[in-house]
């Protein structure tokens, strides 16, 4: 294995760690040397997640990010045959097509909704028992789920199997932003979360291209046969190569509790086992490395003593922090409108260009590139906007100075969401609203990423229950949408309802500017109110940040 840490650190500086009295509020630059501390600071133990290689962290971070791909791919990507669906479930009609799709789109609203209580029941059995059990259980009830799916005979058959692949699929909403966190360090959370987020977009958009590909030829169950063989894979890599990252952190309790990072990178390398002794005390105990067997047991024990009900309550309580309640919309509205406009997208493109399934699916692709852009504004110049601001703050990073990021999407969410509405409402070339979904999906990717990170910086550790609150709501919101766009844009046109879209997005995208400019005493007046203390964690959860 190769030594522990790439980055330069500074020695003896100190290091906030207690959460609560910080919430998000860390030295990241050495004042003197300004270089980069490691956040939360590493153990001596070669089992902890933090002292793994690089590279086989990218590896953890890779396989994460193909699971919860999968999870959206499978369960978004079929929604492009809702016609077709409607024709074979019900038969063909031209007149009772409209009433018969709106049926058919039952079959991903459902899934929608679904997977955010998915969210709300895996999420506690997450914290309890730890990644690695979770990850296995639900990822084979997907494929179980998926399976039926494929050789459903019945609408009502089929509508049972798509309601419970959603909660199987909500899993992996959880599991992957925890993952992530769980093996990178603070500066390096931003590059690695947008990943996640344009695995979540792209199996969206990655899934409606190839189904539409595979109904042009096949029918289509074949796109259920090609779910199984992806899954199917992605369990025996699971099973195999995905090992527990959640890791116990002994933090010295206290209000005013500072820690001090050392210099590991210069100290301590595992290639052979041992230690090495150039500032560390010989006497220190250091465990034995895990085994590979030791290493992918299913079972690790529990890791928190808070009961399972506070763990249920929690997500629910945190929309009361100003925060968490901006991130979630945030989430809401950006994937709910693109859940909106792709569950029109296939009947709106049958009647305004008679598009068949397969051409409105490769429309998609616009998705796919919006996403991969959406990577680098997400990421890595979202981390050198952070990195900025840092090093003018004296090097101490607060969670708000990511924000300053967001302005591109502030101005090109309401601009891809009119883009779609008057395009098709005006029938534009269908490059119109194409452009409308690739844009859209860039702000999916840039937007959710920076306020997913920001909401886990400000509470790392109750992150898991902040991501939650998110996607938990974000699929209730989704499947309001999902369910109501088609009599919506019906009733008041294309025009009409994206402009309202574009309106409600823009507002809950303003909210950033105080945010910025007062987030951090927002952030510590609302977690002292009263009706807080049922949120607050146990000194079990904290974890060095």
């Amino acid at each position: 294995m190769e030594s522990l840490h790439d980055d330069n650190i500074a020695n003896a500086e100190p290091v906030f760690v207690n959460s609560k009295a910080n919430l998000g509020r860390v030295r990241l630059h050495n004042s003197t040397t300004k270089e980069i501390i490691l956040i939360p600071t590493p153990s001596i133990d070669p089992n902890d997640p933090l002292n793994w290689a690089k590279s086989y962290r990218y590896y953890i971070a890779g396989l994460s990010c193909y699971a919860v791909f999968l999870t959206t791919f499978v369960s978004a990507g079929p929604a492009i045959t809702i016609v077709i669906d409607a024709e074979y479930f019900f038969g063909p009609s031209l007149k009772l097509l409209e009433k018969h799709a709106a049926k058919a789109a039952y079959l991903f609203t459902t899934t929608t909704l679904t997977i955010g209580m998915g969210n709300l029941f895996w999420m506690p059995l997450i914290l309890k028992f730890g990644r690695r059990p979770i990850y296995l259980i639900s990822f084979l009830c997907y494929l179980a789920t998926t399976i039926w799916c494929a050789f459903a005979k019945s609408y009502e058959s089929e509508l049972a199997a798509r309601i419970l692949l959603g909660l199987a699929a909500g899993s992996g909403d959880c599991l992957v932003p925890l993952t992530i966190s769980d093996i990178f360090f603070l500066h390096e959370r931003g590059t690695m979360m947008v990943w996640y987020t344009v695995s979540n977009a792209g199996g969206v958009a990655l899934g409606l291209v190839i189904s539409g590909l595979i109904t042009k030829d096949h029918p289509w169950q074949v796109i259920y046969y090609v779910c199984i063989a992806l899954l199917g894979f992605c369990v025996l890599l699971l099973f195999f190569t995905m090992p527990e990252t959640m890791y116990v952190r002994n933090i010295a309790p206290g209000p005013t509790t500072e820690l001090h990072a050392t210099t590991l990178e210069k100290t301590m390398n595992f290639d052979d086992g041992h230690l090495g002794t150039e500032s560390v005390n010989s006497e220190i105990f250091i465990p034995a490395k895990h085994t590979y067997r030791q290493r992918h047991r299913f079972w690790n024990g529990t890791f928190t003593k808070e009961p399972f009900l506070k763990l249920f309550l929690r997500p629910v309580l945190l929309l009361a922090l100003p925060p968490v309640l901006w991130a979630t919309l945030v989430f809401s509205v950006a994937l709910g409108f693109y859940v909106a406009l792709t569950s029109n997208a296939s009947l709106a493109f049958q009647t305004v260009y008679h598009f068949k399934a397969y051409q409105t699916g490769l429309c998609f692709i616009s998705s796919i590139v919006g996403g991969a852009i959406g990577i680098a504004f997400g990421g890595i110049i979202t981390d050198k906007i952070a990195d900025h601001f840092t090093r003018r703050n004296g090097g101490i990073r607060e969670p708000e100075m990511r924000l300053p990021s967001l302005v591109i999407s502030i101005v090109l969410g309401p601009l891809a969401l009119i883009l779609y509405g008057v395009g098709l409402q005006n029938k534009l070339h269908w490059i119109v609203p194409t452009l409308g979904f690739g844009i859209l999906n860039f702000v999916i990717v840039q937007a959710t990423t920076v306020s997913l990170v920001y909401t886990i910086d400000s509470y790392r550790p109750v992150a898991g229950e902040v991501v939650v609150t998110q996607m938990a709501f974000k699929g209730a919101f989704g499947f309001l949408l999902f369910f109501y766009t088609n009599p919506w844009i019906a009733e008041a046109g294309y025009v009409d309802s994206t402009a309202t879209m574009a309106a409600i997005f823009g507002a809950v995208m303003l909210f950033v500017i105080p945010l910025y400019l007062w987030g951090s005493k927002i952030r510590h007046v609302t977690l002292g109110w009263k009706v807080m203390n049922f949120v607050c964690w146990d000194e079990d959860r904290e974890i060095g940040e």
